[in-house]
């Protein structure tokens, strides 16, 4: 007769894992980066938070087929994909999610009157950038026992 063994981790090792300010810098940004691009993802589907089609710049409508609306629903799905990716792989996520915040950038530049949220998506950016550096880190590291 076997008996199966379980390995749990000691709560000590996680407690000093989550007293680390880089760690904690790393969750954080891990989550907002998880859950802000989803949840605006979502909302590309239903325009609760904001008419989206008005942020797409009349050059990018005039080169994508389709409504503007219909762009949206391609943009929505794509940010939800870079934040499940952030979820899953943040080391990949983060260059993701910097990745298409810099194709927003140049989109909101072209947009007289869009100057101050391409600002807001350039420090959004460099949070992505921060958290891709992040988990090269402190992702998929083990924890010492």
């Amino acid at each position: 007769m076997s008996s199966a063994s379980t390995t749990t981790t000691p709560v000590a090792p996680r407690r000093a894992a989550f007293s680390d300010p880089g760690y904690q810098a790393f969750v954080i940004l891990r989550t907002g980066f998880t859950v802000a691009p989803i949840l605006f993802g979502l909302d590309k589907f239903a325009n609760l938070l904001v008419d989206w089609p008005t942020y797409l710049a009349p050059w990018v409508n005039n080169i994508v087929p389709g409504s503007a609306q219909a762009a949206m629903y391609a943009v929505g799905a794509i940010e939800i994909i870079a934040g499940l990716a952030v979820a899953v792989a943040p080391r990949f996520g983060g260059w993701l999610v910097a990745g298409w915040l810099a194709g927003i950038i140049v989109n909101l530049l072209t947009i007289p009157g869009y100057y101050d949220v391409a600002l807001r998506d350039f420090g959004l950016l460099l949070g992505a950038v921060a958290l891709a550096r992040l988990a090269q880190r402190y992702h998929g590291k083990r924890q010492p026992h």
